[in-house]
This record gives C-alpha cells, sequence and structure tokens, in this order.
C-alpha cells in the first residue's frame, strides 16, 4: 500500500528521562526525580513510600539523564540526518515553574525550551510536546498531595496556557503522557504518595478525574490560543485477550480494556462512560465533582494518540502473570518475550488500531513503539538487528491498519536516542537507534554512536514506509 505523502515519521524522548541538568536553570525537583534505581525503585513508583525523599547512598538517573540539556543541539542534527519528520518529546513542568504554584514561570526554562523547538523547526521537524509526561513539581506534591487535590486543576492550567502562550512552533500537543498509569504506578505516573490507612482507589480515580477535568482545560485553551495546532490525549495501549475462549475469561479481558480506555472516552467523547459506575461502586468509590466539571469536559481532544510495546492477556483465573511491564496480565503462551519479558505481538497493533478507531472515529497517533534490548558494541558498531526486525514487523502491521481504513497521523519510535528506562531505570534497557555511552551506575562518557537501525530507519522514511 502506499502511505499517506504527509504521514509524520518520527522519534521521541523524554524530559525525565533525557534531559539531565535537574538543578540547572532554576529547575525545581519532580517527582521523578525522588525515584532511585536498584531495590528501592518499585515501592517509590508504586506510591508506597509517603515521603519520598532524596537519601545518601542512592543513584537517582533522572538527575542526570543523558545529558540533552546541554547536548540537544548535537542530537537534533543526528535526527535530521535521518530524516525524521517529527520529533516528540515533554517539558519539565518544574523546569517552567519549578515549585509549580508559581504565577509567573522561570525565565530560564522558557528560553531554555524556546530555543530548543525552534532548533527542532530549523532541523526540519515538527514537533509534539507533551505538558505532562509522569511529571509534577515536587512542591505540589509536598504541598497539596499532587493530583488528588482540586487546586492542581489551576496550577496545570496557568502552566498549559503558559506553554501555548510562548511555544507558538509547536504544532502538536498531548497533555498527559499514559494518562491511566495513574492507576497502576501512582507515584511515577502523577506523584501520588500514600499515607497509611487511605483509601487507594478513591484517591486514584479522585486524581484520575483532576487530570481529566484539567485536560479538558487545556483543550479549551489550546483551540483559543492556537487554533492551527492539534491536541491529543494518550493511554499505554495494547489491547487484552482473553486467555481462553471461556466466557469468565472474555469478559475478564473486555473489563481490562475499558478500565483503559475509560480515560480516553472521557477525553474523547466529553462525559464518563456509564460503565464506570459500576467499577466505581465496586471500588469503594465517590468521586467528587467540581460544578462546572461535566461542562469542562466536553472539550474533547483532537487525536487520540497511545504507546504500543505488547498486547496483554487476561484470566479469570489465578495463572501465572507477565511481571514485565506495569500493567499486569497473564502469561500469552503464543507470544515470544523480550529480554525484559514483554510479549512481542505486531499484530495487535493492528488490532489496538482497528479497536480505538471504531470506538472513537478520530484520528489516531503512535507515539511510542519501541523494542527495550542489551546491546553491544562488536569492533566498533552495533548490529541490532533485533530491533530492525522487531520495529519492520510493527510498522508493516500498522500500514494493514492503515489499509483497513484506520486514520493515523504518524508513527513515533520511543527512544530514538538511548535514555534512562521509566520502568526500571536502567540505561542498560535500550531502544534507541543512536547509543548513547551510560551505564547503569551513571558511568560513562556519553557519546553518541549510530547503530545499524539508525541507517534502517532513515531509509525507511525517506521510502515513506516502502522500504523495510
Amino acid at each position: 500500500m502506499r502511505m499517506p505523502k504527509e504521514f509524520l515519521w518520527g522519534g521521541a524522548i523524554a524530559a525525565n528521562q533525557a534531559e539531565g541538568a535537574f538543578r540547572e536553570g532554576g529547575r525545581g525537583l519532580s517527582n521523578i526525580d525522588m525515584i532511585p534505581h536498584g531495590k528501592n525503585r518499585q515501592a517509590v513508583k508504586l506510591g508506597n513510600v509517603p515521603h519520598p525523599t532524596l537519601m545518601e547512598g542512592e543513584y537517582y538517573p533522572s538527575h542526570t539523564g543523558i545529558d540533552f540539556y546541554h547536548c540537544f543541539k548535537e542530537d537534533l542534527a543526528l535526527l535530521k540526518e535521518m530524516g525524521l519528520k517529527i520529533f516528540r518529546t515533554s517539558i519539565s513542568w518544574s523546569r517552567l515553574f519549578p515549585n509549580g504554584d508559581e504565577q509567573v514561570p522561570n525565565t530560564a526554562g522558557l528560553a531554555y525550551y524556546k530555543d530548543l523547538f525552534k532548533a527542532c523547526r530549523r532541523n526540519g521537524m515538527e514537533v509534539l510536546v507533551t505538558l505532562a509526561h509522569f511529571d509534577v513539581p515536587m512542591g505540589l506534591v509536598e504541598g497539596y498531595g499532587s493530583w488528588r487535590s482540586r487546586k492542581l486543576i489551576d496550577f496545570f492550567e496557568n502552566y498549559a496556557k503558559t506553554c501555548f502562550a510562548n511555544f507558538e512552533e509547536v504544532n502538536y500537543w498531548i497533555t498527559f503522557n499514559e494518562i491511566n498509569i495513574v492507576l497502576h504506578s501512582p507515584f511515577s505516573g502523577a506523584g501520588i504518595a500514600f499515607q497509611p490507612g487511605e483509601n487507594q482507589e478513591q484517591i486514584k480515580y479522585q486524581a484520575a478525574h483532576h487530570m481529566l477535568v484539567a485536560s479538558a482545560k487545556a483543550v479549551k485553551h489550546l483551540h483559543a490560543m492556537l487554533p492551527n495546532a492539534q491536541i491529543g490525549c494518550m493511554i499505554a495501549g495494547g489491547s487484552f485477550y482473553p486467555y481462553s475462549p471461556d466466557p469468565d475469561d472474555v469478559l475478564k479481558a473486555y473489563n481490562e480494556d475499558r478500565g483503559n480506555t475509560f480515560f480516553i472516552d472521557v477525553q474523547a467523547r466529553g462525559y464518563y462512560p456509564s460503565y464506570t459506575a459500576r467499577i466505581f461502586n465496586e471500588k469503594n468509590v465517590s468521586l467528587i465533582w467540581g460544578e462546572d466539571d461535566a461542562e469542562i469536559l466536553k472539550n474533547t481532544v483532537d487525536f487520540v494518540s497511545f504507546s504500543y510495546y505488547s498486547s496483554r492477556c487476561a484470566s479469570s483465573k489465578d495463572l501465572e502473570s507477565n511481571e514485565g511491564n506495569v500493567v499486569k496480565s497473564v502469561k500469552n503462551p503464543y507470544l515470544k518475550m523480550s529480554d525484559w519479558g514483554w510479549p512481542i505481538d505486531p499484530v495487535g497493533l493492528r488490532i489496538t488500531m482497528n479497536q480505538l478507531y471504531d470506538r472513537y472515529q478520530k484520528p489516531l497517533f503512535i507515539v511510542e513503539n519501541g523494542l527495550g534490548a542489551k546491546d553491544e558494541i562488536i569492533d566498533g558498531k552495533i548490529s541490532d538487528d533485533y530491533r530492525i526486525e522487531y520495529m519492520s514487523q510493527h510498522i508493516k502491521a500498522m500500514k494493514d491498519g492503515i489499509e483497513d481504513g484506520v486514520e493515523l497521523l504518524g508513527y513515533i519510535s520511543w527512544g530514538i536516542l538511548d535514555l534512562v528506562a521509566a520502568s526500571t531505570g536502567e540505561m542498560s534497557k535500550r531502544y534507541g537507534m543512536i547509543y548513547v555511552d551510560k551505564k547503569d551506575d551513571g558511568s560513562g562518557s556519553l557519546e553518541r554512536l549510530k547503530k545499524k537501525s539508525f541507517t534502517w530507519y532513515q531509509s525507511v522514511i525517506q521510502s515513506n514506509g516502502a522500504v523495510l
């Protein structure tokens, strides 16, 4: 098939995994800055540490990232050479508002992102910016309890309006990265740390409600301030398969899917779907609504974006689970696994595309896809054929989805440069087509090296997907 001429081939990073420079330019601490590498990481990520603090003897990968803050000009030159049509990144909220509740932004932070986005355009790339990519200023976590507080809606609204007013170079926006992760990894996803005895389900869904209202407000302001730009929502995608034809397994998979897509139901349709009433009742959740929330939620997104790394599998029975990802699922016996235990399922991408498009009839955008793997330098080269195979098969499935009738804006490879893995905090879990010399303990020269996949993806983009 022939791909649309305007199709956006891209690559992505996130501020908290790449920028580093965590104390430079007036930046304040973010929730991700409190998550260490190693044995204590998971407890903090899941919100099980009531008051996360920086501890002596711990290594915090986000503090240095891959030093994109200082290296972005050289990195963008590599991405231009690759031929990227669009570059996805995020803004560190605490780089613009160090505490989060200031009314006036940090001028050094504004200048940095202005330079970055202008450099992207000079290098021939559109820019897709995520406003909140697992990023909440610690001032808002410590002072307000993060998104459990309704006050964060106003702080986020001010932050979003500041971005729209200052970064007219950006034509594509996402409000929250993988918004559904607030349910699965509350502190890394939304800065939520639980205190003893709290109703965790109530807090997670109330926080999600505040995020959904804040997202709708951002959509309203973007449409008013930058009418030629587009703004979308995003979930961690990947459909749930029933483990067997047992009707209980089918129902379990169906409900697991709805537990994630309800976020898009609200953001794309403008209201809570009826099935959420039962979810809230069974979880003992009673949402507190603001007087104008229902009206605000009617400000719906222009496109639906999602990450896709693997499909998931659900069973009503207690079966062996796949522990590789934060969204738990049982092991699918028909699929091979990555080095980190993630199922590899290109067909699942096509299924997910069709399900989302059937459900919303809005343009879709694949904004993350890639393979986390161990790369080895041999004779000064990295021959990552396994990554090429993974991406090639997923792009073929994507093309099948387009041929099925799905309207797709673009395909963005995750971690176009190696960066800190959000799940594990490792550098050894590499996604990039550009190698970054850094080890899990933070040592390394940070030198960049093109992998074999660099040239492969370059030819994919040049041929608009014809050469795989």
